[in-house]
């Protein structure tokens, strides 16, 4: 782990414990760190102390990202990338979708039907074949390495055009696992907060009972004296986003905006239909943190990695069901509240599956090829990019690296790809590494 990563680690525990300690208040540290962030040094910053926004390649439509992370694996051929009548196909029948000639595995019923919004890439291919590997790569376009921690698309997304909620946090990743890269080499603000459970929503927000907005205002006051004769003295970044830190954590405390987190202020019936499973609610909660202006939200769906019997029900069919019903739903919604067209909505996984059916009924880790979708933000739907071979093994036409995918995302938003940005330690760095968008998409 490299010496800045510790350090933004130790700062982190630092300002949880004084939270605690001073305050009475227990919160997520990096839901206050990321909502902290972006009060502005008072000494000009040096050359490349931060990435700078830029213009080039502002085309997108996008302004709020909801990645749909398949932790584990997606098997491609059984999903969106069928292989009718060859021996690799396996039990997956293929079904008709709303656009001539375009099928889409059986367990996707409800997403056949919506055929005509989604863009389905069916040529990504790297050479990453571990779980771990896989996941950094497809959250930062970088291969994972000792020395130097990568920042994932949100963290860059914010870091580069800012804030878009002044209260909320704006990069929240929602029932996925804690192995995030995070904000990387970026300041520790640009930190995904992570919602474990999104029907419990952004969980320790609540002052003590003991502790009254009396009490609490007047050890406000009690820090603010202390720390006065400090902060005139060492006027410096770290300082003033401590103190800021306090400010902040009292008004996301305070904000009625926290409702947002709240699924019990949406209908039975609305949540009934995105599914009453961790995934379904994580969706429905990225559809509300949208229409609070919250700029980009994951949200994970695991046990895709089927090594054994692959066809039980309580392996593809239920996890691609879980996918079918809640996905569908959320661009229904989206298209509904007039959101779609500035909601970039993304599914992807860190490799495919196997052709081949192993000696146990399941599929194994292929990275040979496999598939991920867009819609909305701009994106063409009804559509096939790519396509692999007869038997689903390699790329067959235009073939796309995680990095051309993450490209994608980041022209969507109007990132900069070819301006090169710092680490702390003076190494150069793209947004999406050396990824080309796929423009084809746009049009």
């Amino acid at each position: 782990m490299s010496t800045e990563f510790q350090n933004d680690v130790s700062r982190r525990t630092l300002l949880e414990y004084a939270a605690k300690t001073l305050l009475g208040v227990t919160i997520l540290p990096d839901a206050l760190l990321s909502a902290a962030d972006t009060k502005p040094d008072k000494k000009e910053p040096k050359k490349d102390d931060k990435p700078k926004q830029s213009t080039e390649g502002q085309a997108g439509t996008a302004k709020h990202v909801i990645f749909l992370y398949m932790n584990g694996a997606m098997t491609h051929l059984d999903t969106f990338d069928l292989k009718p009548g060859r021996e690799t196909q396996g039990e997956t029948k293929g079904i008709s979708t709303n656009i001539a000639g375009m099928q889409f595995g059986q367990t996707l019923p409800q997403l056949a039907k919506i055929a005509s919004d989604l863009a389905v890439v069916r040529s990504l291919h790297t050479e990453t074949g571990d779980h771990e590997g896989g996941r950094y790569l497809l959250r930062t376009s970088y291969k994972e390495i000792a020395s130097i921690r990568h920042p994932g698309m949100g963290a860059w997304a914010l870091s580069i055009k800012g804030r878009q909620n002044r209260t909320l946090p704006d990069n929240v990743i929602i029932g996925s696992e804690a192995r995030h890269p995070g904000a990387g080499f970026l300041e520790p603000a640009f930190t995904p907060v992570p919602v474990g459970d999104p029907n419990v929503g952004l969980q320790n927000t609540v002052t003590p009972k003991y502790l009254t907005d009396a009490s609490f205002d007047k050890r406000m006051d009690l820090i603010n004296k202390f720390d006065h004769d400090f902060r005139k003295k060492y006027p410096q970044k770290q300082v003033d986003a401590y103190t800021e830190f306090y400010r902040q954590a009292n008004q996301l405390i305070h904000s009625d905006e926290l409702k947002a987190f709240d699924l019990n202020q949406e209908k039975a019936d609305v949540r009934d239909k995105y599914g009453r499973d961790q995934f379904g609610q994580g969706c429905l909660l990225a559809r509300r943190l949208v229409e609070h202006n919250v700029r980009y939200i994951e949200i994970g769906l695991g046990g895709w990695d089927m090594h054994t019997e692959l066809y039980q029900n309580d392996k593809l069919p239920g996890r691609a069901g879980t996918l079918d019903r809640a996905m569908s739903v959320l661009i229904h919604d989206l298209k509904a509240k007039g959101l779609f067209d500035k909601t970039l909505v993304v599914l992807g996984t860190e490799f495919g599956r196997s052709p081949h059916i192993n000696a146990n009924a399941g599929r194994d880790h292929h990275p040979g090829v496999f598939s991920g979708v867009f819609a909305g933000g701009g994106i063409k739907g009804g559509r096939f990019y790519g396509s692999s071979d007869k038997d689903g093994v390699t790329p067959d036409e235009d073939p796309v690296t995680i990095s051309d995918f993450n490209a994608t995302i980041a022209h969507a938003l109007g990132l900069p790809l070819k301006k090169e940005f710092y680490s702390k330690s003076g190494r150069p760095f793209k947004v999406a590494h050396d990824g080309d968008p796929l423009l084809k998409l746009f049009v």
